[in-house]
């Protein structure tokens, strides 16, 4: 066969095998729409407050000072660890819902219901462990909530995101606060 004739021919396969215009564009999961981006709004807010508790927390590990160094050093590098990798999953899942994820500091700023808070003092380790305490527990919540509306439109894969985030949260609340008890 000459080479025009094999270009023809790959061009006409390669016709036939196009889907139909904005099929493999639309998303149909087996959820609504109207479902994927209450979900999807709900996981911008999961994904906003993840955010900001990921700088506090990244900060706070910079920051902190004194005879409790060590100990929270450490503990605060393992949390934002943990929670950098985490807001890929939030915003990769908001993706796959067909919506775009937030990025920006202005968008996270709107959505965060997490205070952006500074402490006036790098040695005062329990104002940074409470700030984080409660920073944990806003996440849980917000989770919960997102969590329930997931469930009720029967996306497992969320479900069984936020529940991962839960049990991390929940976690790191009950490990933070016992410092303070």
């Amino acid at each position: 066969m000459s080479k025009t004739k094999t270009q023809s021919a790959t061009k006409k396969a390669s016709k036939s095998k196009a889907p139909s215009a904005g099929v493999a564009t639309s998303v149909d999961i087996g959820i609504t729409e109207a479902n994927r981006k209450k979900i999807a709004d709900g996981l911008s807010a999961v994904l906003a407050d993840s955010f900001t508790l990921y700088l506090k927390t990244h900060q706070f590990h910079w920051n902190i000072r004194g005879p409790m160094f060590n100990a929270l050093h450490l503990m605060f590098e393992t949390q934002y660890t943990e929670q950098w990798t985490a807001l890929d999953d939030v915003a990769e899942r908001i993706r796959a819902l067909g919506f775009n994820a937030p990025g920006t500091y202005a968008q996270f700023i709107r959505l965060s219901t997490i205070k952006d808070e500074q402490v006036r003092e790098t040695t005062d380790w329990q104002a940074m462990v409470e700030q984080l305490v409660i920073g944990n527990e806003t996440v849980c919540r917000v989770c919960r909530k997102v969590l329930d509306t997931a469930d009720k439109a029967g996306d497992d894969p969320t479900v069984d995101l936020l529940t991962q985030r839960l049990t991390v949260h929940e976690k790191y609340a009950w490990m933070l606060r016992s410092l303070l008890q």
